[in-house]
C-alpha cells in the first residue's frame, strides 16, 4: 500500500519537458484576471469609507457614523444596502460561472478569459460614471459577470498549461495576481482619497479598466491548451504540437498518450453536471465545496473588503485606515511570493496546516484585545490599535500562503478532463456563493457578536484544518490527467472510489 499522494505506477518520470518561456508568458497574461478580482476585492473596503461616496449613495450611514453618539463602534457600518454594493459582485458571478462553464468545455479556456476582460472593462467604465445607485450596481454585476467567467477559465488554464511539477506555482501565480490587485486598490484609495471629492471614488472604481484592458487585449494572443484543443476536435496532431510548443520538448508521447485517454473519456460524457454527482467522483466534489466553503469563514475577505472600516472602528482615522489597508496588501501579497516558491516543495498540507495554526492563534489574540479594550465607544489605544495591526498582517501571512492560493489550485488540479469544466463551475460558483453570505453578513454579525465575531473565525479555522489533515491527499508532482489515483491510495476515500473487486490493482 502507498502512501497517498505517492502511487505506484504514475508514469510521472516518463514526462519530459520543462517550463518555458512560452508558457511562463501565456500563464502571465491569464493570470492577470486574478488581478482584476483582486483590484475589485480591495476596491470596495476603501471607497466605502470614503465621505464623498457614502454622502452620495449612502448618506444614512455617513450621518449615523458622523452624527449618532448612542451607536456601537461596532454598528456604525451596518447597512444591508452599502454591503449589497460590495456582494452584488458575487451573486452575478455565481450565476454566469455556470454559462461560463458550457463556454469553457465547448469553445475552449480563451474564449472564457476573453469574454470575462470585456465584462470587466464595461463594469469599470459603468462604476466610474455611476451617477445613481442602481447605475452603480450595475456596474459591480457586470464586473461580477467577468468574474464568472475569468475565474472559472483561469486556474483549468493555468493548471493544464503548466508542467506537473510546477503546476503549484504557476496555478499560485493567479492567487499572487490576487493579492496585488488589493495592494494597487489599496494604494488607489490611500491616494485618491486626499481629494474629498466625487473624483476619489470614482477614479478608484475607473481604474479597474486598466488590469481589464490588459487581459482583453492579452487573452487575444493567448494559446489554447492541449487538454482543450484535444477535448474540442479530433485534430489530435496540433493538440500534439502545442504540447510540444509548451513543453519544449519533441518528447511528449507518454503526457499526450493520458491526454488521449482522458479525451476518449470526456467525449462519453454528455451531462458533465450530471455525470460529477457519480460516487467516483465524491472525493473531488466534497473537497471543492468545502475548501470554498472553508476559504470564506477564515474571514479573509471580511479583511480583505472591510479592512479600512475595521481599522476605524477600531480608532485609526479615515487617512490611517486606508493606510494600514496598504500595509496588510503588502504583507499578503510578500506571503502569496513565499507560497510560488514553497508549495512544490513543502506541498498542499503542509502550507494548509502552517497557515491554518497561524491564523486561529492570530484571530484568537485580536478578538481577546477588542474584548478587552474595545467598547462600544470610543476606541483602543494607539498601542493597542496597532498591535491589532501586526496581528492582522500575521493572519493574512498565514493565509496568503495556504488557504488563499491553495483554495484555488487543489480544485482546478482535482478533477478529471470529462468533469473539469463542471468541477471548476461548481467550485467558483460555490465560493461566490459562501463570499456573497459572509459579505453580506459581516458588518450585519460584527454590529451584534463584536469582538465575538473573530472567535467566530477564529474556531472555523481550527476545524478546517482538521479537515484538511484527515480528508485531503498529497497532490503535488502528481500529473493532472493520474489525479484519480491519489484518491485510491488515500484510508477513507479508497472506501468509496475502489469498487468492491479492484483492491488489487490499487
Amino acid at each position: 500500500m502507498a502512501i497517498a499522494g505517492f502511487v505506484k505506477g504514475t508514469g510521472v518520470d516518463d514526462y519530459k519537458g520543462q517550463l518555458t518561456l512560452f508558457v511562463l508568458l501565456s500563464c502571465m497574461v491569464a493570470a492577470m484576471g486574478g488581478l482584476i478580482f483582486g483590484y475589485d476585492i480591495g476596491i470596495s473596503g476603501g471607497v466605502t469609507s470614503m465621505e464623498p461616496f457614502l454622502n452620495k449613495f449612502f448618506a444614512e450611514v455617513n450621518r449615523k457614523m458622523k452624527e449618532d453618539e448612542e451607536i456601537s463602534n461596532y454598528c456604525k457600518f451596518d447597512s444591508q444596502l452599502l454591503t449589497s454594493f460590495t456582494s452584488s459582485l458575487y451573486i452575478a458571478g455565481l450565476v454566469f460561472t455556470f454559462f461560463a462553464s458550457s463556454v469553457t468545455r465547448s469553445f475552449g479556456r480563451k474564449p472564457s478569459i476573453l469574454a470575462g476582460g470585456v465584462a470587466f472593462l464595461v463594469g469599470a467604465a459603468l462604476g466610474g460614471a455611476a451617477a445613481n445607485v442602481y447605475m452603480l450596481l450595475l456596474g459591480r454585476i457586470l464586473l461580477g459577470i467577468g468574474l464568472g467567467f475569468t475565474n472559472q477559465a483561469i486556474p483549468l488554464y493555468l493548471s493544464e498549461m503548466a508542467p506537473h511539477n510546477y503546476r503549484g506555482a504557476i496555478n499560485n501565480g493567479f492567487q499572487l495576481c490576487v493579492g496585488i490587485g488589493v495592494l494597487s486598490a489599496n494604494l488607489v484609495n490611500f491616494g485618491t482619497e486626499k481629494l474629498k471629492n466625487s473624483s476619489s471614488w470614482r477614479i478608484s472604481l475607473a481604474l479597474a479598466g486598466v488590469p481589464a484592458s490588459l487581459l482583453t487585449l492579452g487573452s487575444i494572443f493567448l494559446p489554447e491548451t492541449p487538454n482543450s484543443l484535444i477535448q474540442r476536435s479530433d485534430e489530435h496532431q496540433k493538440a500534439k504540437k502545442m504540447l510540444q510548443r509548451i513543453r519544449g520538448t519533441d518528447d511528449v508521447d507518454a503526457e499526450f498518450e493520458d491526454l488521449v485517454k482522458a479525451n476518449a473519456t470526456s467525449k462519453a460524457i454528455k451531462k458533465p453536471f450530471v455525470k460529477i454527482t457519480q460516487r467516483k467522483y465524491r472525493p473531488q466534489l466534497v473537497m471543492a465545496i468545502s475548501i470554498q466553503f472553508f476559504q470564506q469563514v477564515t474571514g479573509i475577505n471580511v479583511i480583505s473588503f472591510y479592512a479600512p472600516i475595521l481599522f476605524r472602528t477600531v480608532g485609526l482615522d479615515e487617512s490611517g485606515s486606508l493606510l494600514s489597508a496598504v500595509v496588510v496588501g503588502v504583507v499578503g501579497t510578500a506571503a502569496t511570493l513565499i507560497s510560488m516558491l514553497l508549495v512544490d516543495k513543502l506541498g498542499r498540507r503542509a502550507l494548509f496546516t502552517i497557515g491554518g495554526v497561524q491564523m486561529f492563534v492570530s484571530q484568537i489574540v485580536i478578538g481577546s484585545i477588542m474584548a478587552a479594550q474595545l467598547g462600544d465607544h470610543g476606541g483602543l489605544s494607539t498601542g493597542y490599535a496597532y498591535l491589532v495591526l501586526v496581528l492582522i498582517c500575521i493572519y493574512v501571512a498565514g493565509f496568503a500562503w495556504s488557504w488563499g492560493p491553495l483554495g484555488w489550485l487543489v480544485p482546478s488540479e482535482i478533477f478529471q478532463l470529462e468533469i473539469r469544466s463542471a468541477g471548476q463551475s461548481i467550485t467558483v460558483a460555490a465560493n461566490f456563493l459562501f463570499t456573497f453570505a459572509i459579505a453580506q453578513s459581516f458588518l450585519f454579525m460584527l454590529c451584534r457578536l463584536k469582538s465575538g465575531t473573530f472567535f467566530f473565525f477564529g474556531g472555523w479555522v481550527l476545524i478546517m484544518t482538521s479537515f484538511v489533515l484527515l480528508f485531503l491527499p498529497e497532490t503535488k508532482y502528481i500529473p493532472i490527467e493520474q489525479m484519480d489515483r491519489v484518491w485510491m491510495e488515500h484510508w477513507f476515500w479508497k472506501r468509496i472510489v475502489v469498487e468492491p473487486g479492484q483492491e488489487s490493482i490499487v
